[in-house]
């Protein structure tokens, strides 16, 4: 159609021309890239030994300095991608005076955790220095690393406005390169105004990189994340699944929803018994669903917004270490996670959005290895199982059936537990009553005791006003819907 031509010929004129080079051009060897022995060093620390292909088209083009706009498979090693150019260019930096040079946006704690993680052990054979910054730890520590000028901060959107406005002499002047991963979901999330934000703090004149797995070529949104002429580097088709991955659907009967518990405690006790996330749409179910599989023998492990960071960094070590064999977690986790080993992703329920559900199924089968989506389809699910079948091939794509005696047993031990299931529900509920309450009694007796310390401490600031930030949120929120 002439609108389809049209934004076609809007893309053509914002876009770069690509190098062009065929596949067989591409390096297949970090060795033939020309980079720095200690970079080399830190590659082989993490057993990285060819490029796949997202870093072999992307590494070259972001040692030119060029904007990338860069979309790969979960699981393709879009990190490293990223995080190899970035460090071999800081080695020739000017050293006498440390600056940040590089800022890299995440749009989770985890996340960006991850990230720092891979950074700090490719650098480890240089002299580049890393900074976390994200909510959940503590400020003093990052505004105390945050003075020394680290040459690359990572951090989440929100944290690092609060440390642009409130933390002394901390600034993003001299950013001469701006990551951004997982672009598509900072915008998703409500993050516009604060990207926006901090691409007014940034300079004009840098190198700029999005990444994401489903990552979007609408040319507006990208305008307003200020790229200039980017490489569009996209490496699988889009909307697709890995090619080592099997999905498995299993019918809910109609009027039958309560169904799905005693699904998947018969599912997880009699096949899939280690190495396996479940998700859920909400933070409650996942929880209620931990409790379930303490009380079933099962050890079992949560991973949502209602836990403090320090519990959500636990919960992922014991399930990393294997000390839990269940990770239940909602959409917190299924963005970039990288957990090796990971056997098999549980689908409780299907998540509203097409791309969601390919960021879920992508924590297993990472990296050309296997692995198994099962997902719990009710008649609600049917546009994204269509979408799903559609993209992927069709031997990978199969039915599961639970047996009807099977599903009566596990359906009988679920309600037997719905007792048990409430008064721990109950009990947990009393004592974040009593915890709150020895919060703020604590807080009283502290506004009481260093009151003038606390009056003369400067007020944090934000870009925006309450009502400001509330309207934002509405705004996203009915987007979405």
């Amino acid at each position: 159609s002439e609108v389809d031509e049209m934004e076609e010929a809007r893309k053509r004129a914002y876009f770069a021309q690509e190098d062009g080079q065929p596949k067989s051009d591409h390096p297949d060897s970090f060795t033939v890239m020309n980079l720095s022995r200690p970079i080399m060093k830190g590659l082989s620390k993490l057993n990285f030994s060819q490029p796949t292909p997202i870093q072999a088209r992307t590494i070259p083009i972001a040692l030119l300095g060029k904007d990338i706009c860069g979309g790969a498979q979960t699981g393709s090693g879009k990190t490293a991608a990223f995080l190899v150019p970035i460090l071999e260019r800081l080695l020739y930096r000017p050293k006498k005076v440390p600056a940040t040079r590089v800022l890299i946006l995440c749009p989770t704690r985890e996340l960006a955790i991850q990230c720092h993680h891979v950074a700090a052990q490719l650098a480890g054979f240089t002299d580049i220095t890393t900074c976390l910054c994200v909510g959940g730890l503590s400020l003093k520590s990052q505004e105390a690393e945050l003075r020394q000028r680290p040459d690359i901060v990572i951090a989440t959107p929100g944290r690092l406005i609060d440390h642009l406005r409130n933390s002394q002499s901390f600034n993003i002047d001299q950013i001469e390169i701006l990551i951004m991963d997982e672009a598509d979901r900072m915008l998703e999330d409500g993050f516009e105004d604060e990207l926006t934000e901090i691409i007014r703090a940034c300079p004009r004149k840098r190198q700029t990189m999005l990444f994401s797995a489903t990552m979007t070529d609408n040319v507006d949104k990208l305008i307003r994340l200020s790229l200039n002429k980017p490489v569009r580097v996209q490496i699988d088709p889009p909307k697709s699944a890995a090619k080592g991955l099997v999905q498995e659907f299993v019918r809910v009967r109609t009027n039958r929803d309560e169904d799905r518990t005693a699904l998947l405690a018969a599912l997880c006790k009699r096949h899939f018994k280690s190495k396996c996330i479940v998700f859920f749409r909400s933070k409650a179910a996942a929880h209620q669903m931990k409790i379930i599989f303490g009380l079933l023998g099962m050890k079992a492990g949560e991973l949502h917004g209602n836990l403090t960071q320090e519990g959500r960094l636990q919960a992922l070590e014991q399930f990393r270490d294997g000390h839990i064999d269940f990770l239940m977690a909602t959409d917190l986790a299924a963005r970039g996670l990288d957990v090796k080993g990971i056997d098999t992703v549980i689908n409780y329920t299907m998540p509203n959005q097409f791309a969601q559900y390919l960021h879920r199924i992508g924590r297993t089968a990472r990296a050309g290895r296997s692995g198994r989506a099962i997902t719990l389809i009710g008649e609600t699910d049917r546009k994204i199982l269509k979408m799903a079948v559609k993209n992927s091939p069709k031997d990978r794509i199969k039915q599961r059936v639970v047996p009807g005696q099977t599903l009566n047993k596990y359906r009988v031990k679920v309600d037997e537990l719905a007792s048990q299931v409430k008064s721990i529900l109950e009990e947990e509920k009393e004592e974040k009553m009593f915890k709150d309450a020895e919060m703020q009694m604590t807080k009283a007796d502290n506004l009481i005791k260093f009151k003038d310390e606390i009056k003369n401490r400067p007020r944090r600031t934000w870009f925006q006003t309450e009502k400001e930030r509330k309207d934002a949120k509405k705004a996203v929120f009915k987007a979405n819907k």
